[in-house]
């Protein structure tokens, strides 16, 4: 079956409107750590406030998805993302409304509101393993689904920024986040009453039942969240140095287009990896990958402005999905199936822990030199740590079965 076969043949299963749904659902996510960047920093002349605002957002967010995940394997994902959804939107709505007032309790409620939140993509990855369950291509019809799925991602961090980019320049920042909480309550709640949450929680009640939960972490596990880390890193350091950027050149709201483009050429290579042939196992694409973010991000130490920043940064857009997609595919398999929910949000963690940590050490980075190349060396470095790390971790990766499915060593 083709890759475009595997695409079209996914959505007449999952039904267009829930893919619609799907991603739609994932955007306020995407919208609210640069939202929250934007909105505080304004409020305050300070980035390393706007960062840490962000930041504390995208700790929670991570501290509590892997709780989330783990719940929504025991009971189901539609009362988990419902109750998330609803709370979620009502932090942003908070957040908004106290921006400008006493800084802990900004920060405190820009980390509840994080908490929250659901990790869609994630989620949305559990579901197409029960979807296939029982078809003949259902090894090709997943491997292309995580590729989707992995594009999606990038899609809704392309998209997510450039209409808080919009938004902020047309509006305010606050209108970027009251739009992120509108899109959460309709669509994450949509997504949290799709009839494949029932389906996907049946078939993990079955193999829970068959063989057991199993074990969550274990070496590989930890390896593969290490390495989210890293591209959480990238996400938050690439953004603040953005963000630094495009506030000298006098337009702030140009740094959502212009992290935009990180994931528009993701986007595109995320879709193109389910042409790579079987044999390339994904130990070798994440380390490809990561390679390819070393040498793609170098550019960054030479940009001065919004045109060749945005031109440096589709170009390092490019490796970050097949990463992403390597990473996530092998979290997919070296955890019973009974698990895959709480192993999926552990590696969203991952990276949202990875993304406060860039935004932090970025935004300090950046407030004493006063430049954006600071923030962009962080990347820089992150990317270089990711490489050596998944190089030396190879011998990790090795044949944990899941079932019927190995982790085979490259």
């Amino acid at each position: 079956m083709s890759p475009l076969a595997s695409y079209k043949r996914l959505f007449d299963l999952a039904g267009p409107g829930y893919v619609l749904v799907a991603f739609l659902g994932r955007l306020p996510l995407a919208m609210s750590q640069l939202g929250t960047l934007l909105l505080v920093s304004t409020a305050t002349g300070s980035y390393g406030l706007g960062g840490l605002a962000a930041g504390a957002l995208a700790v929670a967010n991570a501290l509590g998805a892997p709780v989330a995940g783990g719940l929504a394997d025991r009971v189901g994902q539609r009362p988990v993302v419902l109750v998330q959804s609803l709370l979620g939107a009502a932090g942003l709505v908070a957040l908004v409304a106290q921006v400008g007032g006493a800084t802990t309790t900004t920060v405190l409620i820009a980390a509840l509101a994080g908490l929250a939140m659901p990790q869609v993509g994630p989620l949305a990855r559990v579901r197409w393993r029960p979807l296939t369950h029982g078809r003949d291509d259902q090894p090709r019809l997943v491997d292309a689904a995580f590729a989707y799925e992995g594009a999606a991602d990038e899609a809704s961090f392309a998209l997510g920024p450039a209409l808080v980019g919009l938004l902020a320049v047309a509006i305010d920042p606050s209108g970027a986040l009251l739009a992120g909480a509108a899109l959460l309550a309709v669509f994450g709640t949509a997504f949290a009453l799709d009839q494949s949450a029932v389906r996907t929680h049946a078939y993990a009640l079955t193999h829970a039942h068959l063989g057991g939960a199993g074990r969550l972490l274990s070496a590989a596990l930890v390896v593969l969240a290490l390495a989210q880390l890293c591209i959480g890193v990238l996400f938050g350091a690439t953004q603040t140095g953005a963000t630094v950027l495009a506030t000298a050149a006098g337009n702030p709201g140009a740094a959502g287009f212009v992290h935009a483009t990180l994931g528009v050429g993701s986007a595109v290579a995320g879709l193109a990896t389910a042409y790579l042939p079987a044999r390339i196992g994904y130990e070798r694409r994440a380390l490809g990958a990561a390679v390819a973010l070393v040498v793609l991000s170098a550019p960054l130490l030479l940009v001065g402005s919004l045109l060749t920043v945005t031109l440096a940064v589709l170009a390092l857009g490019c490796a970050v999905a097949p990463y992403m997609i390597a990473v996530f595919t092998l979290g997919e398999r070296v955890v019973p199936p009974a698990r895959v929910g709480a192993a999926m949000t552990v590696l969203a963690s991952a990276t949202g822990v990875g993304y406060a940590l860039g935004a932090s050490v970025a935004g300090r980075v950046a407030d004493a030199t006063g430049s954006h190349t600071g923030a962009f060396a962080v990347t820089v470095t992150t990317t270089v740590v990711a490489t050596v790390l998944l190089a030396v971790s190879q011998h990790r990766l090795v044949s944990e079965k899941r079932g019927e499915r190995e982790l085979v060593p490259a």
